[in-house]
């Protein structure tokens, strides 16, 4: 009974964490001002045992970039300890692989699988960058089951694969990650720098894991999630990488603050795009795409900087 009161309480939490704030009532339940339901949970699953209900994987494939008419490559690589990864390589578009600005390894956020988010990542291709997508364990394609090391792990596999390709300029690649994305992709580049990184994006990243259990799930999520590997103790080892930070001031899942954090902690050189209305998922592509330019913009520079 325990387990189950729990699992519903969570699936609650899920559904408020992928599609909008909790109710109020829901809201209120998650506070557990008494600590009753923090010590039912913590029964049921462990101490630290939210850190697995913190992802919202799929494991189906509704669409690839052959729909954004864009050419793609499948690709398999595998993860440090093994763990078989599945992605796509997308070329720039009507340019060899090779003549490309540079190459993105995009970091896709929580829900889904890369199918869901291609749509974040696409116009650089269409802007002359080759992308490497790829699922992190436990999403779409790729082996295993969700795991905050094993997919941080993932992240560094991805740019391992891209330093192999012989037919991208390895000395040329920029890393790009939306939400749980540049959240991972922080803590995976400040533990192991990449030779030949020219840049870092992050767009609607998080800087604690706790705080934002906090900010969905109440006390309750708070007591279950831990912080080990929280970017916000790693983005200022991403210097002296260029950083770009980008958050909507509207954004609806993860606070404009979070970025903000991030932003201060990170070491020099960074820049801030922080967007006015921007929700979570449209901080880019808002007004016609008017920060798409700029961060095209920002990374022509860097690139020649």
């Amino acid at each position: 009974m325990r387990v189950r009161i729990f699992s519903l309480l969570f699936a609650s939490f899920a559904l408020s964490t992928a599609q909008e704030t909790p109710s109020v009532d829901l809201r209120e339940l998650l506070q557990d001002r008494d600590g009753k339901l923090t010590q039912l949970a913590q029964g049921a699953v462990g101490k630290n045992g939210g850190n697995q209900f913190f992802y919202f994987p799929t494991r189906d494939e509704p669409s690839t970039p052959a729909k954004w008419g864009l050419k793609f490559e499948t690709i398999d690589f595998k993860s440090g300890d093994g763990t078989p990864l599945h992605g796509w390589f997308i070329p720039a578009k009507n340019k060899a692989a090779k003549l490309a600005k540079a190459t993105v390894v995009f970091s896709h956020g929580n829900a889904g699988s890369i199918s869901y988010h291609i749509g974040f990542c696409a116009w650089l291709a269409e802007a002359g960058y080759n992308v490497i997508m790829y699922d992190y364990r436990g999403f779409g394609k790729s082996g295993g089951s969700v795991d905050r090391r094993g997919m941080i792990n993932d992240v560094k596999a991805a740019f391992a694969y891209a330093l192999k390709r012989p037919d991208i300029d390895s000395h040329r690649l920029i890393s790009y990650g939306h939400s749980l994305g540049g959240a991972q992709s922080v803590t995976a580049l400040g533990e192991t720098p990449v030779k030949g990184l020219r840049a870092i994006i992050i767009d609607g990243a998080f800087a604690s894991y706790q705080t934002m259990a906090r900010v969905i799930g109440g006390q309750l999520g708070a007591s279950l999630v831990t912080d080990e590997l929280a970017p916000k103790d790693f983005v200022e080892k991403l210097s002296p990488v260029p950083l770009l930070v980008v958050h909507g001031t509207r954004d609806e899942v993860v606070p404009v603050s979070q970025g903000l954090q991030l932003y201060e902690a990170a070491g020099k050189p960074k820049t801030l795009f922080e967007v006015k209305s921007g929700r979570h998922g449209t901080a880019l592509s808002d007004d016609n795409g008017a920060y798409r330019k700029r961060m095209l913009d920002w990374i022509a520079k860097t690139l020649d900087g």
